[in-house]
């Protein structure tokens, strides 16, 4: 005998069995409405606030930041305290960082610093329960590291240590004085090995003058011309899967767009490592990077893994 259901009564069948799920699904634990990231192209992974750079007449403040991101296209920044002397003209403090990036979290991302040198913290046990600390209260990463001292200093390998132990990433400061190393950066290499499952995140002179080779590498200055084969950065980022690079300041645009094909190339073979940044820290402080990244025509995937996947996966970021 065939099964058989009018009309009607399968229409209201089908509206009860909806409903049904409906209402199970909106019951179940699992059910969450949708949360997505504040709108925005990018993810800046370097920014400050509260210093004054030389000529600059008066701080960057939270609102400045928060209008220029929203001018700017970019839906979320990580905001870096400089705590060194060598680090800024007046150095600004972790504690500053979390205390006025804490009402805008869905949008400013606090990194912690402590300087190496900091006696307070030479124990292994006293520096891990600092960072502790720090990320109880929101952090999500460590820097701008950029102490004066070599990038092997012991004193240095404890603060990675201490990184590698509470999951910090470490956005690192390299030029011919703060975090010293030599071209080729072996002192780097050294660091990269000694912590495999510390991830650092390279930035300034010393690390983008590196994407080239040759004799004529320089770790301090702004180098000028085609970008040379066989440069560290390269090497190095072959080797270790931890190593990746902050696009932010002058160094990073500089060594991107000095050799433009080569720049170009270089990004789209490290699309996985590369992070948006501008190092934005003054009021009416020009980006020349926003504008070049916005017209370089790289890859929908490349874009969007650079402008902003990358550091959401590393920070381990999830929508508000």
């Amino acid at each position: 005998m065939t099964n058989t259901i009018n009309r009607r009564r399968f229409c209201s069948t089908v509206a009860g069995l909806a409903g049904t799920a409906v209402v199970g699904v909106l019951n179940s634990p699992a059910h969450a409405v949708a949360k997505e990231f504040p709108p925005g192209r990018f993810v800046d992974v370097h920014v400050h606030i509260g210093g004054i750079r030389k000529g600059a007449t008066r701080p960057l403040l939270v609102e400045d930041l928060l209008k220029w991101m929203d001018l700017n296209d970019v839906a979320q920044a990580c905001v870096l305290p400089l705590v060194s002397p060598e680090s800024f003209p007046n150095p600004v403090s972790t504690e500053y960082v979390l205390e006025h990036t804490q009402p805008h979290r869905d949008r400013l991302i606090p990194f912690c610093s402590i300087d190496p040198r900091n006696t307070w913290y030479s124990s292994g046990q006293a520096l891990i329960g600092q960072l502790e600390r720090y990320k109880e209260k929101g952090a999500r990463g460590f820097g701008e590291h950029k102490p004066g001292v070599e990038i092997t200093d012991k004193r240095n390998l404890a603060i990675f240590a201490g990184c590698q132990s509470t999951e910090l990433p470490v956005l690192i400061h390299l030029d011919s004085r703060r975090n010293v190393d030599v071209p080729g950066l072996p002192g780097l290499q050294s660091v990269l090995k000694m912590f495999p499952q510390a991830v650092f995140i390279g930035h300034a002179t010393g690390f983008w003058n590196s994407i080239s080779g040759g004799p004529n590498v320089s770790l301090s200055g702004y180098q000028k011309g085609k970008v040379e084969p066989g440069g560290a950065l390269d090497r190095l980022m072959d080797e270790f899967p931890n190593l990746y690079g902050d696009l932010s300041a002058f160094s990073a645009y500089n060594a991107v767009s000095r050799d433009p094909d080569f720049g170009r190339e270089f990004l789209i073979r490290r699309a996985d490592r590369m992070l948006f940044g501008t190092d934005f820290l003054t009021p009416d402080q020009e980006i020349p990077q926003l504008d070049f990244y916005r017209r370089l025509d790289l890859p929908a995937d490349v874009r969007q893994k650079i402008f902003r996947d990358n550091i959401r996966r590393i920070l381990k970021l999830t929508a508000e």
